[in-house]
């Protein structure tokens, strides 16, 4: 049983590591960044687009799941 979970959480850790590597490369730099072809003219009031924000969201979500899962395999490990 124990395995099994372990093995689990760490499809789970591979998937956010996946998912962190990806949005962040999603994130716009000094530019515009590949979110600025998806978000066009559609901005905020503070200038940033609703498709920055969303990736900002994502992006926090995979790095809390990364780290929940780290934890968790440094404990069962």
């Amino acid at each position: 049983m124990g395995s099994v979970l372990l093995n689990i959480i760490f499809a789970i850790h591979i998937i956010a590591c996946i998912g962190i590597i990806l949005f962040i490369l999603l994130h716009a730099g000094r530019g515009g960044g590949i979110s600025g072809l998806f978000s066009g003219m559609v901005e905020t009031f503070d200038g940033s687009g609703i498709v920055e924000k969303n990736l900002d969201r994502i992006t926090i979500g995979f790095g809390v799941v990364f780290a929940i899962t780290t934890i968790l395999l440094f404990i069962l490990t």
